[in-house]
């Protein structure tokens, strides 16, 4: 029998070391990230009402949506919403068990709703969106995976995880979220949650490319608008002094004077979905919170799977948590990566592969044993692991 776990050394740098890398972070406004949040929230739900009503979570997948941009008036001063958004609720669960009808569509609106109202200030979950629930009734031979004593893996799904984060990659999360605080927001109320960060590092110097959407009701001119924006970005500056002396940093790089209204980034509720953008699951950060083009990354969508059965979910986040365990717990590595293979009907405990490639100081032989029992540990724990991703204990982007 082929060997199904692996430990193999990897002849590069670590990715501090290399001369290129470019790292994005899409924060919490970004359509794209509120269709992740959003579906898993849903998702997490879903789990709760099955485990409550029956004792068990029955099939289902919310990992396809849509948020379709409305169109809104901007003016100095507050502008208004013409036409609302559209969120497009997607994919599969199971209606009923036993006789009993669970609400799926009531559910999952109340979710949304009530991410909106708690992450995005001046967005109006009633008014300002529309939703429009696409879930349909999960296939039989899947729904028959989640009737058996242990419950296998429902795709058949690739992963790759790695540890540690880079400079980069832990600067652009630091700092979104730094903007995206509540003591920032009361000092900026005129900063939005829709913040994207580009990073472009060449050798030492760091370059970041950022994008803020400025609610129009805090800004009463173009005037105005410019002397804001120079006091985030000085802010900003700051906050990135303390990770590197090397670098700059861009704030909304299409704004142009004299133009007024229609040279600047005004949005009415703070996320550009309200008039230019529409944001889709699966194309947002990956599940250590970053887009690392350098980086192998998987094409899966975690955000919204199901937490119990779905590899392309679990394997994602748990080829990272496998990848910080063996980095903190083996001496003398520099960089680890982890990549997780599932086949449909499964257990997820026996991957058809677990391969791990190791940068670092040593010889193989003086750590390939260590690292195949923190993975063994991993996968026999894997049924908490899945309790606890249900409950929301990991994050999805």
């Amino acid at each position: 029998m082929e060997e199904k776990i692996i430990v193999d050394v990897l002849n590069q740098l670590p990715m501090d070391e290399q001369r290129i890398e470019i790292v994005e972070r899409k924060g919490l406004g970004h359509p794209d990230t509120i269709c992740d949040l959003i579906a898993d929230e849903i998702e997490r739900s879903l789990t709760k009402e099955y485990i409550k009503k029956f004792g068990l979570v029955l099939h289902h997948n919310i990992d396809k949506g849509l948020l379709v941009a409305g169109d809104a008036e901007h003016k100095f001063g507050g502008g208004k919403i013409k036409k609302p958004m559209v969120l497009i609720i997607g994919d599969r669960a199971s209606y009923s068990f036993g006789g009993e009808i669970i609400p799926i569509k009531e559910i999952a609106i109340k979710v949304a709703k009530n991410w909106f109202k708690e992450n995005l200030r001046f967005l109006d979950p009633d008014e300002n969106v529309k939703y429009q629930v696409e879930l349909k009734q999960a296939s039989a031979a899947l729904r028959e995976i989640f009737k058996k004593k242990s419950i296998g893996s429902n795709d058949t799904s690739a992963a790759v995880g790695y540890y540690p984060l880079s400079k980069c990659e832990r600067i652009v999360i630091d700092l979104e979220k730094f903007i995206n605080s509540k003591k920032f927001k009361k000092e900026f109320p005129e900063c939005g949650e829709d913040v994207k960060i580009m990073c472009i590092r060449n050798k030492d110097f760091i370059k970041l490319i950022l994008a803020i959407a400025f609610v129009d009701r805090f800004v009463q001119s173009e005037e105005d608008y410019f002397r804001k924006k120079d006091e985030i970005l000085e802010v900003a500056k700051d906050f990135v002094s303390n990770y590197t002396e090397n670098f700059e940093i861009e704030i909304n790089s299409l704004d142009e004077k004299g133009k007024g209204v229609g040279g600047i980034y005004l949005t009415v509720t703070g996320t550009c979905a309200d008039t230019s953008d529409s944001g889709e699951v699966g194309r947002g950060n990956r599940v250590n919170g970053v887009i690392p083009l350098n980086r192998p990354i998987s094409s899966e969508a975690a955000a919204g799977k199901n937490s119990v059965s779905h590899a392309g979910k679990i394997y994602n986040i748990l080829s990272h948590k496998i990848a910080e365990e063996i980095f903190e717990n083996v001496s003398g590595l520099k960089e680890v990566y982890v990549w997780l293979v599932s086949k449909i009907g499964n257990s997820l405990k026996k991957p058809e592969l677990v391969a791990t490639q190791i940068i670092g100081e040593n010889d193989l032989k003086n750590f390939e044993s260590e690292v195949k029992e923190i993975i063994q540990k991993e996968l026999e724990n894997i049924d908490k692991f899945c309790k606890e991703l249900a409950k929301g204990k990991y994050k999805i982007c």
